[in-house]
């Protein structure tokens, strides 16, 4: 996990639910222990880099009809939300610090969302990998001098809060940026989709499910500009077949590799609630819109240049 989350991935988790139809429940979980049903691809399944040009063959007439038909429903979907709440875990897997197959970190928080530039993500628990115990089980401790990151932005302003350093930088939105152009982000699949976009900008691309799988669609896509290709490799989507849940999100680093550097972040959402189901709005976005630091904290005001500029990567995800 970085030591504070790209805006990339603030507006990506921000937005993954939006197709939600009510409460959603991802798959149960156990602490410290990563889902099994969506794993990264295996040696020789994954293009070694996403070179200038598509990485993947032209699709057939039925497949590319299909994606269409699918892309059409998730944007109808995601347009009509206009609050959102939600429940996430995430895996981050970097050989650099942990073993191979073994995630490096893992963490649980909230996320919130009021349309049209209104959200929170809040990691609660984070855990980070420690040794192996003699059984060889691996070891996971809290870190107390990372706590995880902790964002808002009220519409005009981004909050990043430091619960560690006790400091709050505060960016503010140009105009030009506020409303939905902030989504305008790495990821505008995610968020009030626009199917038109994605294929402009992205090879997209529906794969089978894994084994055991069902009840599903999954899709792929590969980014076509630069500034996007800098800062992940693909990512790869699960979203529920009925409701229109995207339930995991899996984003591959810039450099990954199956076996030289299997770097990614894998995220599972749950207890989604959605619009009405939101119980009093005032109350719901008072809750994080009107989020501030404490008295004793630094506060640092700067402005934020551009979504992009914002979203670029530490160049090692797991510093701490």
């Amino acid at each position: 996990m970085t030591a504070r989350t790209t805006l990339q991935t603030l507006l990506a988790a921000l937005a993954l639910l939006a197709p939600s139809q009510g409460n959603a429940q991802g798959p149960a979980q156990v602490p410290n222990q990563a889902p099994a049903n969506v794993n990264p691809r295996q040696p020789g399944q994954v293009p070694a880099a996403v070179q200038p040009g598509r990485p993947f063959a032209p699709l057939a007439e039925a497949a590319q009809a299909r994606l269409d038909q699918l892309l059409a429903k998730w944007e109808a979907e995601s347009k009509a939300t206009k609050l959102l709440a939600c429940d996430f875990t995430c895996w981050n897997y970097d050989n650099k610090s942990a073993p191979l197959g073994v995630h490096a970190t893992w963490s649980q928080g909230a996320i919130k969302y009021a349309s049209p530039d209104k959200g929170l993500f809040r990691v609660d628990t984070l855990r980070a990998y420690q040794g192996m115990t003699p059984e060889g089980k691996a070891i996971y401790e809290a870190d107390p001098k990372n706590l995880g990151d902790y964002w808002v932005c009220n519409g005009s302003e981004l909050l990043e809060f430091d619960r560690v350093k006790k400091q709050c930088v505060v960016r503010s939105i140009p105009e030009e940026m506020r409303g939905q152009k902030i989504f305008q982000s790495p990821l505008p699949f995610v968020f009030n989709l626009d199917a038109k976009e994605i294929q402009t900008r992205y090879w997209v691309r529906e794969v089978t499910p894994p084994p055991g799988k069902t009840g599903v669609y999954v899709i792929e896509a590969f980014p076509m500009q630069q500034e996007d290709r800098a800062q992940y490799l693909f990512v790869t989507i699960v979203i529920g077949a009925q409701s229109f849940l995207p339930e995991e999100l899996i984003v591959y680093a810039p450099n990954f590799h199956p076996q030289d550097s299997p770097v990614y972040q894998h995220y599972v959402f749950s207890e989604a609630k959605r619009n009405g189901l939101v119980a009093n709005l005032q109350n719901f976005t008072d809750s994080f819109i009107k989020a501030r630091p404490p008295a004793d904290w630094e506060i640092i005001r700067q402005p934020l240049v551009n979504v992009q500029q914002a979203a670029a990567p530490a160049n090692d995800p797991t510093r701490r």
